[in-house]
C-alpha cells in the first residue's frame, strides 16, 4: 500500500502558491493539502498543537511535511526543535522512525523560497524574459542557498534591475509565474533537492498493511483513511485482534534534512 496523502505545513502564502504548482510535478498519485501561516513564528507557535491534533486521527498511509525557512537560525538547533515537537506528542519522524515507519518529515529551506528561483534561473527567464540570462555565472548567485544579504531581497533587486516589480516584489505573483515554469529535476538549490528526494521517497513508499482477525477469518485493508475510524468505532466492541505488517522502505538520506 502506497502513501495516499501528504499534509504540508509552510510559513507563508507564497510558498503555498509555489508548492500547489510544484507538488503535482513531484508526486505520483499522492494527494496533498497545504496549510500556510502568516510567518515562521506563527508556524512554530502553533505547530505543537497541530501535531497533537494529528496524533488522534492521522491514518497510517498519510505523511506530514513541515517546511521551515532557516533564516538566521542555526540549522541543527532549528531541526532539533522541530524533531522535539514531534517526539513530544509521539509522532515518529523521518530522522527518528519507529519500526522503519515515520509520520513527519521536517525540512529546512536553507534560505527562503526565492533561493529555489535562483536554483532554476531558466524558469525565471521564461516567466520574466528581460532578466539577465547570465546571472547564474555571477559568483554572488552561483550557490542559491548561500546568497548573502537576504535571498528575497536579492531576487527583488535583480527583478527591479530588469524593469519588474518597481514598487516592490509581489511574492505570490512571482511564486505563481516562476513555479509554472520550474523543472524540479534541474533545480540546483540543495534544499530544494532534499525536498524533491523526500517527496520521491514518500510517493513510492510502501506503508504497513493492516489485518483484522475476527474469529477464524482475516480481513486485510489498504484504504486506511476510510478504515481507521470505523475500526475504532465498530470493531473495538467486538474485541478484535489488530495486527500490522510493516512494509519495506528505502534507507534515509544521510544529510541534515534527514
Amino acid at each position: 500500500m502506497k502513501v495516499a496523502h501528504l499534509e504540508v505545513l509552510v510559513e507563508e502564502p507564497s510558498t503555498e502558491t509555489a508548492l500547489r504548482i510544484l507538488l503535482p510535478k513531484m508526486l505520483n498519485n499522492t494527494s496533498f493539502e497545504i496549510y500556510h501561516h502568516s510567518c515562521k513564528q506563527e508556524l512554530l507557535k502553533h505547530l505543537p498543537v497541530r501535531l497533537r491534533g494529528y496524533v488522534s486521527w492521522i491514518p497510517d498511509d498519510w505523511r506530514i511535511i513541515v517546511l521551515v525557512d532557516r533564516d538566521d537560525d542555526n540549522c541543527q538547533d532549528l531541526k532539533k526543535r522541530l524533531e522535539a515537537m514531534a517526539a513530544k506528542v509521539g509522532l515518529a519522524t523521518k530522522s527518528n522512525p519507529k519500526n522503519q515507519h515515520f509520520a513527519v518529515a521536517n525540512r529546512l529551506a536553507i534560505k527562503e523560497l526565492e533561493a529555489w528561483y535562483f536554483g532554476d534561473w531558466e524558469a525565471v527567464r521564461q516567466a520574466y524574459p528581460k532578466v539577465n540570462a547570465n546571472l547564474p555565472s555571477n559568483s554572488k548567485y552561483r550557490s542559491p542557498d548561500a546568497i548573502r544579504g537576504g535571498t528575497w531581497e536579492a531576487f527583488e533587486r535583480v527583478m527591479k534591475a530588469a524593469g519588474y516589480f518597481k514598487t516592490g516584489l509581489r511574492k505570490i505573483e512571482a511564486a505563481r509565474k516562476v513555479a509554472n515554469h520550474m523543472d524540479p529535476n534541474r533545480n540546483t538549490s540543495p534544499s530544494f533537492q532534499v525536498l524533491r528526494e523526500t517527496l520521491a521517497e514518500i510517493s513510492t513508499e510502501k506503508t504497513s498493511a493492516i489485518s483484522i482477525l475476527i474469529g477464524s477469518r482475516v480481513f486485510r485493508f489498504k484504504d486506511m483513511r476510510r478504515l481507521l475510524h470505523s475500526v475504532v468505532l465498530f470493531f473495538n466492541p467486538l474485541r478484535v485482534k489488530v495486527t500490522t505488517s510493516p512494509a519495506k522502505r528505502s534507507s534515509d538520506f544521510l544529510d541534515l534534512n534527514r
